[in-house]
């Protein structure tokens, strides 16, 4: 792609965004670029651009004939720390950045893409130490902030990964840090890769700077330490990446520095420090003076420089020559020629005449010269005034003028300061020479930037020459890394224009060239400057564009390099060139008896590197060779052959760039000059390296920080999606409607320059109306809050103004008597109530007390009740064992008694059945009976009802009579006589009818109780039939769900039936099978057989080995006691023991190995058998059943016809359950079909999982196989047993009980078998350890206690229900063994052995954590028990009568207490080591980088240097991480029962390495200091305290360790405003230093435009008032620091004798006395 298209994009896209209120950059005289904000929407064909400034002026700005100003980037882009991540890529936006970073945030580091910026800050910074240098080790370029550590440590990555050379160039004119800069990626180099040997080459490496410094660095106008000479210096490192050697090559040194330095100017530094320090008496024979005294030191004018002590620096001098292994009088011999060139600039020429000098024979400074270089001094007086002329036919001695011999006298001088710089820097080369190969290497290039002062000459020249090639290998490399990223990503890559200053070069260095016309110039004797120039203007002018005459000039020609145009003054060039010394002063020089001098100027051949055969270097491109051997004798092409093999080196390797910016000329701390700076930018190539980026797609992202950072502008419909990566670009394609201002690549997305800036812009567009919105609710709702509040006011002012004026008028003497007796009243009423709910609560109170105090007691008892129950349970579970074979044998008989219980259940069924059919025929008994009752009922009612007739009969004849008598009673007129006769007659007739209506009514009385008796007891029979109707309508609906249950039942047990039908018919194609595995299993059986017999007479023979090669007597009567003890001491019979102890353990292991296995598989193969027969009987209860079922089915059928009698609806349910019956025996037939195509399937399938296995074992497991075969005949015997069962039943039941017991006795002969051949082999290994035992009598007990007890001890096993420190308690009873025999030497030799063994323990062990946690209890507990039990009252106090029984006697081992006790602290720091190494990767990923509170993101763009992120970062360390591993830590101590106050000192270690390590990390990344990072970090840090409060550790002061992390944490969200947010910060941050709150201050990065930069007033403010607080100047924390660690003494409370051995320690040696 071509720059002038995007151009014009960019332009049309800029047209748009100068829009009201956005902010642009306009030229400017003094600050070269200047903000405007735009007052007024600028419109296409618009003159002017409306703009106002910052400081309130407003200015219309042309913009017709000149282009569009260039946009300021968002306020949330200033500061980065990548210039790419800008938005908009252009001189105003890279100047504004690295000014923000530089005089706001004090920031020197900034990267531009590939190029690390460093601005000089004139001010030693807290950011170089070694606390700094672990930082960086490790961590990828992009995860912390710029820093040349971060160079070095990508160059030392790339080179260890890919195994490819690397070079670091440094750049930057004079004063801009270049050899600091280099300094310190060599010492970053020297530190991360330092070396285990004792050569510390990594310190004679960085000893090579200070020397260089000194005999190559001066003070000039720009800097106090310049470095006059170019240096690359080669680091070699091996294999394993670690430093092996060095070589160094210099360019053009600055020969002219030493016979003339310009106003304010020093010489190089070693003349300084050598008359420092001429009064030193090894200095006394140089008879030098003070600087001021000699020509060539005292020409600058000041010979001191501020705050630099030559004296002191000669020392440090002095110590690197020494270091470098450069002795004494090798360093008298430098110092000689070095006083010698002070002195010759010192001797006096005369003129004689004007054309002849002369120097006087007596002068004083020409015999000290003559005498320290051994020198004849007439030769040299004569020749230093006289000079030969050698012809074809004569030899002329020609005198010289004052300023020729004084011209001559200087050439002399830097001739022999050269000669001795090249000759220092072969000696270094040497000294840091190695004998090994070299792996690879890393370059160090310290070269001049390009230089234009107002007279530019022959040195300048070349520098800019040197650097025209560097820019061009700059350009390429840039370019190149383009490409491969765009092609990395998958993006369409086209051409990018770049400038090519190939033109320049070959202006300077090609056929014809400048130099090549200069060699040939200096070839002429009469050869001028004048002429060499001329030829120029003949060459040149008019015909290379890059080549200009001056206007005003004829001895300066002009030269347009990459980064301006440069004129030079011709005169000099040819004098410089040729660097001529007369030949006679040579000869001199050589003839010398001071043999260094005298060896400077001999003729021998160059010295060749010992890095040239090791290094293969191929260039880049075609080198231009020099045309002719004469032209190799001048300075040019010199210089130009060692700039061809130093681009040769750096084409071949991997380049890194550091670019040193000078920021002001006044050397002022950290003021910007902006216009000396833009002129640097442009002069280095980092505008270059924007202007390529910015013309492609500057701008990337990858999809993860897009996602989170815009996801505020993504609908809902977007969000819902789950790829993240589609979301991204769903969004773009609808934010942004062009498609070529973004590219998709595989993790990036690529923006054009300015589209970044326009996302941002929709983002705060959004932010801000979210705020709006948010803003309006808000003041809504305050304003409705205090119109309430008003309201309220009022009314209650309404209230009391009411209230006051209804007192007024209401208020008498009564009503004040009245409100006073009320109030008295009132007084007593709440005197009473509050005594009455006073003594409520005291009683309230009681009560809780006591019911609390039950239940403690309560509590109490029940914890007494469980330890005892736990002891019980511990008594009955030490039976376990004993009774596990117990029940393995009670399994047969339960077996049998589950067969009779069956059939009881079955007979009990039958009962049940029976009593159903009982019930149901009570029912029909009950219902005839019922019947009956009805029809007797009927029959009295129509009795009654006769009898009611016959009462209406009755009645009606006796209302006749009365009515007959009625009649009677009528007058009649008749004689008395037939009266009376008549009233007698009534009168019988009466009591006749009355009587008989009585006997009637009686009756009816009596019939009509009987009537209602029989009616009770019918209507009381009919309830009780309705209950019992009730009933069995319960019961039937019972039996009904039964029946369902058993038809489910039926289904199921009719499947298994069939299943079984279709395994009965491979019954006989398994036996074939069987027969072959039994054949199989023999053949098996014999080879196992012949392998136990080889076993056997392998062992007899070891052992007759044994015996016949060791006849203890026999030896002990050859050797003597000396003999003896020699052999312990060179530890022969100790080696032969250990030989024979691990043999018999390999044989124990393979046996009990062995044994186990054979157990498991006998357990295994019983529990299949019981499983088996378990089946079995459950297949015959489903069968029973199933016939059980049927029955029940036809019972309930005719119990359902014979209700169908009484309740006619159970002829409906009758026939459904013949349906259902119908439906089961088609199911039924279905599922036996299904199974016998399953049965026929299945012996392939046993076929095929048989051969499977036969294929798969080897012959080591021919045991296993034997238990695998007899197991698959067990299972098909068995299958086959449950067929015929399925046939016959009571056959079946037998024949499975018969085979289980054959099956079990088969396998408890197996048992047996396998039982007695572990016997034999354990008799074999007995055998064996008698035999040892006998072989080491002679061997001290204490040593086989200790070390058979350290060997086979294992801390995993140790700690599970053991007390803790057993093995503490065990050692020190073995100590008072040998104190209760009073035999010193025994225990002098077991205290040794055990001190001796824990530390070759813990050294085979440094790395394993639970090894340490372990010993380091147990030393602990040794060291307690030595104390407890050492007689010492002060640590008797707390034993028992019993233990200080067992107090030694006869020994003092105070001096074994303090080994143990050092011992002790060696464990526990390489304990604290291992603890850190694991938990410190989890740190800065879990503490900062995790985002622990979700929601709250940080993330900002980070330019070119991205940090690595994807879409799943699920593998990276979290909060959760480090808690689990602090966890894991507390267990392992715990188990192992470390001291509380160990294992708190431990936790409050681990605690500050969590904090130190965050702190140093946020310091360094400016990137996670902001105020949701501070939030985040605080929440972890609550995370970390509530993990304290869990394990109860809130006393081990680990929180306050978190003090420092905490108060940054609180600093990054506070607000950082005003004078009282200052005073506040200043007395919260005690924890903090200065150094460190204004560096967080500074490097607090606003991650949304509403937040606020912390302003530089604002910063100074908090600096003046932590100005009076006495801190340490020091930025990071030591994360090394160890805490004093103390070991409390704790009386054990185990008495000695209650204290068991368990027998998985293996020490049935050791035997209680």
């Amino acid at each position: 792609m071509n720059g002038a298209p995007h151009r014009t994009i960019f332009l049309g896209s800029l047209q748009t965004y100068l829009c009201f209120y956005n902010r642009v950059w306009i030229p400017d005289n003094e600050e070269v670029w200047q903000s405007a904000e735009i007052t007024k929407n600028y419109r296409t064909g618009d003159h002017v651009l409306h703009l106002l400034l910052e400081d309130g002026t407003e200015l219309n700005y042309p913009v017709d004939p000149a282009p569009l100003p260039p946009l300021r980037n968002p306020d949330i882009l200033v500061g980065e720390n990548d210039l790419t991540a800008l938005s908009y890529l252009h001189e105003p936006a890279v100047l504004h950045n690295l000014k923000v970073r530089f005089v706001e945030s004090k920031l020197i580091y900034t990267y531009s893409g590939i190029i690390l910026v460093a601005m000089n800050p004139y001010k030693q910074l807290p950011i170089y130490g070694d606390a700094i240098i672990h930082a960086y080790s490790g961590q990828n370029m992009g995860d912390m902030d710029p820093h040349i550590f971060a160079v070095a440590e990508e160059a030392y990555k790339q080179m260890a990964r890919n195994n490819r050379n690397q070079s670091v160039i440094v750049s930057g004119e004079s004063g801009a840090g270049k050899t600091v800069s280099a300094r310190y990626a060599m010492r970053y180099f020297a530190t991360v890769s330092k070396s285990n040997s004792n050569a510390h080459v990594e310190d004679k490496v960085l000893a090579s700077n200070p020397i260089t410094e000194a005999v190559g660095n001066a003070k000039t106008t720009r800097n106090d330490n310049s470095s006059r000479f170019g240096k690359y210096t080669e680091i070699s490192f091996d294999q394993r990446h670690q430093i092996i050697g060095a070589n160094m090559r210099t360019y053009l040194l600055e020969k002219s520095r030493v016979v003339f330095q310009s106003e304010n100017e020093r010489n190089y530094h070693i003349f300084y420090q050598l008359c420092a320090s001429a009064l030193q008496p090894e200095f006394k024979h140089l008879k030098l003076g003070h600087a001021e005294e000699f020509n060539y030191t005292r020409m600058g004018g000041n010979t001191v420089i501020e705050g630099v002590d030559d004296r002191v620096d000669m020392m440090e001098t002095q110590k690197t020559f020494t270091l470098l292994g450069l002795k004494e009088d090798f360093q008298m011999d430098v110092f000689k020629i070095l006083a010698a060139i002070l002195h010759l600039g010192n001797v006096q020429m005369t003129a004689v005449g004007d054309e002849k000098s002369s120097v006087s024979l007596e002068d004083k400074h020409l015999n000290i010269f003559c005498e320290l270089l051994d020198l004849d001094n007439d030769k040299v007086a004569q020749w230093l005034c006289h000079r030969k002329i050698i012809t074809a036919s004569e030899t002329v001695i020609k005198p010289m003028t004052k300023l020729q011999a004084l011209n001559a006298r200087d050439a002399l001088a830097k001739k022999i300061y050269s000669h001795l710089f090249d000759f220092i820097v072969e000696r270094i080369n040497k000294a840091l020479h190695f004998s090994g190969k070299q792996h690879t290497f890393i370059g160090v290039l310290d070269i001049y930037g390009f230089e234009t002062f107002d007279v530019n000459s022959f040195e300048q020249f070349c520098i800019n020459y040197a650097n025209e090639k560097l820019q061009q290998q700059f350009n390429l490399h840039v370019f190149k890394l383009e490409q491969e990223e765009y092609m990395k990503e998958d993006i369409p890559w086209t051409l990018i224009d770049f400038y090519d200053n190939q033109p320049v070069i070959d202006l300077i260095e090609a056929k014809m060239g400048i130099l090549e016309l200069l060699d040939e110039e200096c070839l002429l004797p009469q050869g001028t400057d004048e002429n060499w120039l001329q030829k120029l203007y003949n060459n040149y002018i008019n015909k290379n564009p890059f080549f200009q005459k001056p206007k005003m000039s004829n001895t300066s020609f002009i030269i347009q390099h990459f980064a301006d145009k440069v004129e030079y003054k011709s005169e000099g060039f040819l004098e410089k060139n040729r660097d001529t010394v007369y030949e006679v002063l040579i000869d001199i020089l050589r003839n010398s008896k001071f043999h260094l001098c005298a060896d400077f100027f001999q003729d021998h051949p160059v010295p060749i590197s010992p890095f040239r055969s090791t290094i293969t270097v191929k260039s880049a491109k075609t080198v231009v060779k020099p045309p002719n051997k004469q032209f190799r004798t001048t300075v040019g092409s010199k210089f130009r052959s060692s700039l061809y093999l130093l681009m040769e080196t750096l084409n071949a390797t991997t380049p890194h760039y550091v670019r040193c910016i000078k920021p002001n000329d006044e050397k002022l701390p950290f003021e910007f000059d902006s216009k000396r700076v833009v002129q640097q930018l442009r002069a280095c190539g980092v505008l270059e390296t924007i202007r390529i980026s910015a013309q492609s797609y500057p701008s990337r992202w990858t999809y993860i920080e897009f996602f989170s950072r815009y996801s505020i502008l993504m609908t809902q419909h977007e969000l819902s999606l789950s790829d993240k990566k589609k979301i991204c670009k769903t969004v773009l394609q609808r934010l942004i409607q062009d498609p070529n201002q973004y590219q998709f690549g595989r993790t990036k997305i690529f923006f054009r320059a300015g589209q970044v800036a326009y996302l941002e812009k929709l983002r705060s567009d959004k932010l801000r109306q979210a705020c709006i919105v948010i803003q309006k609710n808000v003041r809504s709702w305050h304003q409705r809050k205090k119109f309430l509040r008003i309201k309220q006011a009022a009314v209650t002012i309404q209230q009391y103004f009411h209230g006051q004026r209804a007192v007024r008028q209401a208020i008498t003497a009564t009503a004040l008597k009245q409100a006073w007796a009320a109030i008295i009243i009132q007084k007593y009423c709440r005197g009473y109530i509050v005594r009455k709910l006073c003594q409520l609560i005291r009683v309230a109170a009681i009560t809780i007390q006591a019911y609390v105090r039950g239940f403690l007691a309560r509590k109490k008892f029940q914890k007494m009740l469980k330890e005892h129950k736990a002891v019980i349970l511990q008594k009955y579970a030490r039976a376990w064992l004993a009774r596990r074979r117990f029940q393995n044998i009670r399994r047969f008989v339960l077996n049998i008694q589950l067969s009779y219980r069956v059939q009881r259940l079955q007979k009990k069924l039958e009962d049940q059945n029976k009593e159903n059919h009982g019930l149901l025929e009570r029912l029909t008994h009950l219902a005839s009976t019922h019947g009956n009752d009805l029809d007797t009922i009927q029959k009295l009612e129509l009795e009654l009802e006769k009898l009611a007739t016959q009462k209406r009969t009755s009645e009606e004849k006796g209302k006749k009579y009365k009515e007959d008598t009625e009649q009677v009673n009528l007058p009649v007129p008749e004689p008395s006589n037939i009266k009376n006769v008549s009233t007698d007659k009534m009168d019988d007739l009466t009591k006749q009818l009355f009587t008989d209506v009585q006997q009637e009514e009686r009756q009816r009385i009596i019939l009509e109780k009987k009537f209602q008796n029989e009616k009770q007891d019918y209507e009381k029979e009919i309830e009780s039939l309705k209950g019992e109707i009730k009933t069995l309508r319960e019961e039937k609906i019972k039996l009904q769900d039964q029946i369902q249950e058993e038809h489910i039942i039926q289904d199921d047990l009719k499947l298994e039936v069939g299943q079984l039908k279709k395994q009965a018919k491979m019954i006989p194609e398994l036996q074939k099978e069987i027969e072959l595995l039994q054949t199989q299993k023999m053949d098996v059986e014999k080879q196992v057989q012949s392998q136990k017999r080889e076993m056997r007479e392998k062992v007899s023979e070891v052992a007759k080995q044994f015996i016949e090669s060791y006849d203890v007597e026999a030896v002990r009567s050859r050797l003597s006691i000396e003999d003896l003890e020699h052999l312990n001491e060179d530890g022969e019979l100790w080696f032969a023991y250990e030989g024979l102890k691990k043999a018999t353990r390999v044989l124990e292991s393979q046996f009990q190995s062995q044994k186990e296995n054979y157990e498991k598989e006998i357990e295994a193969l019983n529990f299949k058998v019981v499983h088996l027969s378990q089946e079995i009987i459950h297949l015959q209860k489903l069968f029973r059943e199933e016939n059980d079922i049927n029955d029940s089915i036809r019972l309930e059928v005719s119990r359902l016809t014979s209700e169908n009698m009484m309740i006619p609806d159970f002829k409906q349910r009758i026939s459904e359950l013949q349906k259902q019956k119908m439906d089961l025996e088609q199911r039924l037939q279905e599922q036996a079909a299904k199974t016998k195509g399953k049965m026929e399937e299945m012996p392939n399938g046993v076929h095929h999982n048989l051969s499977e296995e036969g294929q798969r074992r080897t012959l080591e497991d021919q045991t296993e196989i034997h238990t695998k075969e007899e197991k698959q005949i067990v299972t098909i015997q068995e299958i086959q047993e449950a067929n015929n069962h399925l046939k016959e039943q009571h056959e079946i039941e037998n024949e499975v009980k018969s085979k289980i017991k054959q099956e079990a006795f088969h396998l408890t002969l197996e048992n047996m078998d396998l039982e007695e051949e572990l016997d034999m082999k354990d008799r074999v290994i007995k055998k064996l350890q008698d035999q040892i035992k006998n072989l080491t009598k002679t061997i001290e007990k204490g040593r086989i206690y200790f070390l058979r007890f350290k060997i086979v001890l294992n801390p995993r096993g140790v700690v599970v229900n053991m007390i803790p420190g057993l093995p503490a308690y065990i050692l020190f009873m073995c100590v008072r063994y040998a104190d209760y025999l009073n035999d010193g030497d025994m225990l002098k030799s077991f205290m040794s052995i055990t001190t001796n063994g824990i530390k070759q323990v813990i050294k085979e062990h440094a790395e394993d954590f639970e090894i340490l946690s372990f010993w380091l209890s147990n030393t602990y507990h040794f060291l307690n028990c030595l104390k407890q039990y050492s007689g010492e009252e002060e640590f008797m106090k707390q034993n028992t009568p019993r233990q200080n029984m067992n107090c030694l006697k006869h020994f003092d081992l105070s001096e074994y207490r303090q080994i143990l006790s050092d011992l002790a602290i060696r464990i526990y720091h390489q304990f604290i080591l291992v603890m850190e190494k694991n938990i410190q990767p989890m740190i800065v990923p879990g503490m900062l980088e995790h985002e622990s509170l979700q929601g709250i993101s940080g993330m900002k763009p980070t330019g070119f240097r991205k940090r690595s992120s994807s879409i799943d970062d699920t593998d990276t360390y979290t909060m959760t991480s480090i808690l689990q591993q602090l966890s894991y830590f507390y267990s392992t101590m715990c188990q192992n029962g470390l001291d509380t106050e160990l294992l708190k000192q431990a936790v409050k270690q681990l605690f500050f390495l969590i904090g130190a390590v965050t702190l140093n990390s946020l310091f360094l990344r400016k990137d996670m200091c902001s105020c949701r990072k501070g939030m985040q970090i605080r929440c972890n840090i609550s995370y970390l305290e509530e993990w304290l409060k869990e394990k109860n550790l809130q006393s081990s002061s680990a929180k306050e360790t978190l003090e420092p992390l905490s108060q940054a944490a609180w600093l990054l969200q506070v607000k950082k405003i005003t004078d009282d947010d200052a005073k506040e910060i200043y007395e919260h941050c005690t924890s903090l230093s200065a150094v460190q709150i204004v560096k967080i201050l500074n490097s607090y990065t606003p991650i949304d435009d509403f937040e606020k930069r912390v302003s530089p007033s604002f910063v100074r403010k908090v600096q003046a008032m932590l100005n009076n607080r006495e801190d340490i100047p020091q930025l990071m924390l030591d994360t090394k620091y160890l805490f004093q660690v103390t070991f409390p003494y704790t009386p054990s409370p185990h008495a000695l004798e209650i204290i068991q051995i368990p027998s998985s320690f293996k020490l049935g040696f050791l035997t209680r006395v």
